[in-house]
């Protein structure tokens, strides 16, 4: 079977561009069918890659199929899938088109087979993910909107550089093994990094994502990240640096997520923290690591989603978002409460569910290569993760204090969406050998021994406990937690307009100084050589006949001195 030049995503990518001609009450086929369309092409995709297409002096290759890619683009397509059940009733069809074109250009990410092929559906997924935050049309969604889009740019400009620079100096445009000590390689791993949300810019997730729509959320949280991560596992597998970075997205993520009192703002953090333990995968880069690094970012869209979804339905019903304002909704909000404990359980590596079967495989390639340090660091961290995600977002939403919120469960189609992605997270938790089966290297890994089963429970029941004991400390208030973004939306255009004024009050100084000196030159110009000077007066006959007597006699004398 041979492989088409036309990638999966793009097929997704031109369906949605027709979704303004379809009827809004059939917008579920095209919401539906498009993805499962690309889902489709891609599980049947053979290994290999695709013919040449020449672009002038480049050879570049739209589409190559193996392991690593196919698994990325089947999550991603599946998450399309979810997606587009979930935002069927999404009042704004530009961003049902923009979700659409993000997932489209994720898939195609995940199966380029060249460096400008990636680079052109990565530029694609900035524009079509910055139109899914604004196109809720609300002044904060846009402000955040304007403030993702110019630090992807930003990244993009990065990973570009890196490319012409790596192109330069190999002449190659493989994906695979670049070197982050090189000039290209540095730049293309810091726009890769910065996609993950890794520092100092981690801030741009928190700041964007909580400020989409219900749904929109739910997208973002799923595709540029992801695709980083897919990235860093294909490029950058061993980079040392890459350890360093992802234990700091975890502890950074869990610290100001227990700090957040912003349901959303709580599951954005969470968003760093989960991509740090993948970043920390690639770090390792054994093969250990690196399924764990994959199998991971296949069970976090899922249930990364599933909790965006329940914490959607809770907004769409309320219109709330703090955890000071919610509380009680179990009772009138069952299925959405269910659906966000087991996406809760799953993110905290609940055994029998989906991240005890992927997070630990991190954890063991860090046992196996030595990494005391590291593993004990992953293990705290995962007491971290049950601690903010695990119980404070189920707990301050649905079982604190009784609100006096009464809201029903969501419409049909976002129950379906949530329940469908439970599911997936308890079927992958009990039987993991199919998704074992789609990684890129042979799996010897056995989840489910006793020793890691108790081990993981004992940490997860004294975290819970911790929790309990501490409850007074963890309850929120309305307070802002500042981060990284505060430089860039506050200290710059506060230091901006003190440059300003400075140099405008620099300017007119100097201005008002050289103005001084200017009209005093011309004061004395006018003064001997005006119209009014004494050399512009008329000169009487007297004085010219003395001037020619003067002049004669000098004439008269000079012969005297010259003999």
């Amino acid at each position: 079977m041979s492989i088409s030049l036309i990638p999966p995503g793009v097929w997704l990518i031109l369906g949605a561009l027709l979704l303004p001609a379809v009827p809004r009450r059939f917008h579920a086929l095209p919401l539906i069918g498009l993805p499962l369309l690309t889902l489709w092409l891609v599980w049947t995709l053979p290994n290999g890659t695709s013919p040449v297409l020449q672009v002038f002096q480049y050879e570049l290759v739209p589409v190559r199929s193996d392991a690593l890619g196919r698994l990325f683009g089947i999550i991603f397509a599946l998450m399309a899938v979810a997606g587009g059940l979930f935002s069927l009733r999404q009042k704004s069809t530009l961003e049902l088109i923009a979700a659409a074109i993000y997932a489209g250009s994720a898939v195609c990410v995940a199966l380029a087979g060249d460096l400008i092929t990636l680079f052109v559906f990565w530029e694609m997924m900035a524009i079509a993910s910055t139109t899914v935050l604004i196109s809720s049309n609300e002044e904060r969604a846009v402000r955040a909107g304007m403030r993702y889009f110019m630090v992807h740019i930003f990244g993009g400009s990065l990973l570009l550089a890196g490319i012409v620079a790596h192109i330069v100096n190999t002449g190659s445009l493989a994906i695979e093994g670049l070197n982050a000590g090189t000039i290209g390689g540095g730049l293309i791993l810091a726009g890769v990094l910065l996609n993950a949300a890794a520092p100092p810019l981690s801030a741009w997730l928190p700041d964007a994502y909580p400020e989409a729509s219900y749904s929109g959320m739910v997208t973002l949280s799923a595709f540029t990240t992801k695709a980083a991560v897919y990235v860093l596992i294909r490029a950058f597998p061993g980079t040392e640096i890459l350890i360093f970075i992802g234990l700091f997205m975890i502890f950074y993520g869990i610290i100001y997520a227990l700090l957040e009192n912003d349901m959303r703002r709580i599951l954005a953090y969470s968003i760093v923290n989960q991509v740090g333990f993948m970043v920390t995968g690639a770090g390792i880069g054994t093969e250990m690591a690196l399924n764990g690094a994959a199998s991971h970012a296949f069970t976090h869209i899922i249930y990364k989603a599933l909790l965006l979804m329940s914490a959607g339905s809770v907004l769409y019903q309320t219109g709330k978002r703090k955890c000071t304002d919610l509380g009680g909704l179990f009772q009138s909000m069952p299925v959405t409460m269910i659906c966000g404990v087991i996406g809760a359980l799953s993110i905290s590596s609940f055994p029998w569910t989906s991240g005890f079967v992927s997070k630990s495989m991190i954890s063991q390639a860090a046992a196996d290569e030595y990494l005391m340090m590291v593993w004990f660091l992953l293990m705290a961290a995962s007491a971290g993760v049950f601690l903010h995600a695990g119980i404070k977002f189920p707990w301050f939403v649905f079982f604190q204090k009784d609100s006096g919120l009464r809201p029903p469960d969501p419409p049909w189609h976002m129950q379906v969406a949530m329940i469908f992605f439970a599911s997936l997270c308890i079927a992958l938790g009990i039987w993991p050998e199919p998704l074992y089966a789609l990684l890129p290297n042979p799996v010897e890994y056995v989840p489910y021994t006793v020793p890691h089963v108790v081990n993981m429970l004992q940490l997860l029941l004294f975290s819970g406990l911790a929790f309990f004991l501490l409850l007074p400390m963890m309850k929120r208030s309305l307070t802002i937690t500042l981060d990284g973004d505060w430089f860039y939306r506050k200290m710059g255009p506060w230091a901006a307009e003190r440059v300003t004024e400075f140099m405008t009050a620099t300017y007119r100084r100097f201005e008002a100084g050289w103005r001084l000196r200017i009209e005093g030159f011309l004061a004395l110009l006018t003064r001997y050589a005006g119209p009014h000077s004494v050399a512009a007066r008329t000169p009487e006959s007297s004085y010219m006949v003395l001037f020619v007597v003067a002049v004669l006699g000098l004439f008269l004398l000079l012969p005297l001195f010259v003999w």
